[in-house]
């Protein structure tokens, strides 16, 4: 049988790079990748992207920033729980645990990097665009299928890979990430475009896709350094490096607890529903009365918060750990927390969660607006680029030429022209539009479409 083997699950080599990990006695390679994505510009951006709350005007509120900073620390936890255990087999010989936790760890912080403003509604905004808009109708003529697909499904994942492998230090190209971190980055390790009767295998990892045409490549290089198992020899399809299993756990335990918490905090969910169903997650009732020695409600609900996602981590774990064969072969594919004792309150909250603090009036006030900001930005901006890619940049539009000049020069193309792929031209606007903070988005629609003028 096919299995993954851990030593080249682990590969240390840089995408992009020729030289073998050079060794640093005071950080891992995969340390170096953590600093590498807190120190981007990408990173910094995410502090004004909506988490739960879009334009959010209460300072507790987490936004993308913080929620990635605290999956990263839960993946961390995950991570070195298992590679502890993995280690202490004496299999590994130079690996240390906390490498595990390194590379989830840096995976985690990426994980939201290429989510578009307004949230995930904001990636539903870009395929009804693709979809309805004259303006991407008339581009999308000029698309192979598998491009027009890419599009129709935009995915937040797909153009965080691109983000770190391609745009971010566009000269380097990318990050230069570990292949490891890269893999552990990657849910979906699949293209866009597989047909029904292609598709051999379903699972948590073919849900969405992960990569996009242009980055393809740059996946198949990290699965082939890495060892992942192919699941299709005529489609890019692998099966899921095993440490992605963690991120997704992470991520899923910190949205349902720690959004939970927020819904509390604005007054979206009663005290007692809350600390009860964190009670139901510890799975120790005692804890009631320790916690209403607190004087204030709020610490209550965070030292309840702290032990539910140490409960969740310490089962996520324990499961990972329990079925690392069957992912290793690739047969295990589901998430990690739908599995574990705590499951069934987890999803219990999810839904709370969904018909109460992702339900506010003001919240899908500002998603639906979202669909007119981005949908307008999208048609404006690739309406220009089409134009001087038709016509040349003395003949355009004076229009045209006017809103190119907002255009950072990577999002234009080689030459700071326009791309004369038609796809290229698309991916570099999509680009333009998603990397922007929710409120940057707002204020340059309102401005190029003179609802607003500089300064008012």
């Amino acid at each position: 049988m096919t299995s993954m083997q851990w030593p080249q699950l682990l590969c240390a080599d840089r995408l992009g790079s020729s030289r073998p990990a050079g060794a640093e006695p005071q950080r891992s390679p995969f340390q170096r990748d953590s600093d590498r994505i807190i120190f981007s510009s990408a990173f910094r951006r995410l502090q004004d992207k909506t988490q739960v709350f879009p334009l959010a005007d209460n300072d507790y509120v987490r936004t993308r920033l913080t929620h990635s900073l605290e999956v990263a620390s839960v993946a961390r936890s995950l991570g070195t729980i298992v590679g502890t255990a993995i280690g202490e087999r004496g299999e590994l010989p130079g690996i240390h645990a906390s490498d595990f936790g390194a590379i989830v760890s840096a995976a985690a912080l990426a994980h939201d990097l290429g989510n578009p403003p307004f949230g995930h509604s904001g990636e539903d905004a870009i395929r009804v665009w693709f979809e309805t808009s004259k303006v991407a109708q008339d581009a999308r003529t000029m698309l192979k299928k598998n491009e027009q697909e890419d599009l129709a499904r935009f995915e937040g994942n797909a153009q965080g890979f691109r983000l770190i492998t391609r745009l971010q230090m566009p000269d380097n190209p990318g990050l230069r990430l570990t292949c490891a971190t890269l893999g552990a980055f990657t849910k979906y390790p699949i293209e866009s475009l597989v047909p029904d009767k292609a598709r051999v295998h379903e699972g948590a990892s073919t849900k969405k896709f992960g990569f996009f045409q242009s980055e393809r490549e740059f996946f198949a290089d990290v699965a082939t350094r890495c060892g992942l198992i192919r699941r299709s020899p005529l489609h890019s399809w692998w099966a899921r490096h095993p440490l992605a299993f963690l991120v997704e756990a992470a991520d899923d335990i910190c949205y349902r607890l720690v959004d939970f918490e927020d819904g509390f905090r604005l007054g979206y969910l009663d005290y007692e529903e809350v600390r009860d169903r964190f009670l139901s997650v510890i799975g120790d009732a005692s804890l009631r009365e320790r916690s209403e020695a607190m004087r204030e409600e709020k610490e209550r609900i965070e030292f309840l918060r702290a032990l539910a996602i140490g409960t969740a981590v310490q089962q996520a774990a324990g499961l990972f750990l329990e079925k690392e064969d069957a992912i290793l072969a690739g047969d295990f594919d589901a998430p990690l927390i739908d599995h574990i004792a705590a499951g069934d309150e987890l999803e219990t909250i999810k839904q709370r969660s969904v018909e109460t603090i992702y339900s506010t009036t003001r919240g899908v006030e500002i998603e639906a607006a979202g669909f007119s900001v981005l949908g307008g930005l999208l048609d404006d901006f690739v309406s220009a680029v089409s134009d001087v890619a038709r016509r040349g940049a003395r003949h355009a539009s004076p229009r045209s030429r006017k809103l190119l000049r907002l255009v950072p020069e990577q999002s234009l193309g080689p030459g700071k022209e326009p791309d004369g792929n038609p796809y290229q031209r698309l991916l570099r606007m999509i680009d333009f539009v998603s990397g922007m903070t929710d409120t940057y988005a707002v204020s340059l629609f309102k401005k190029i479409r003179g609802i607003s003028l500089p300064g008012q």
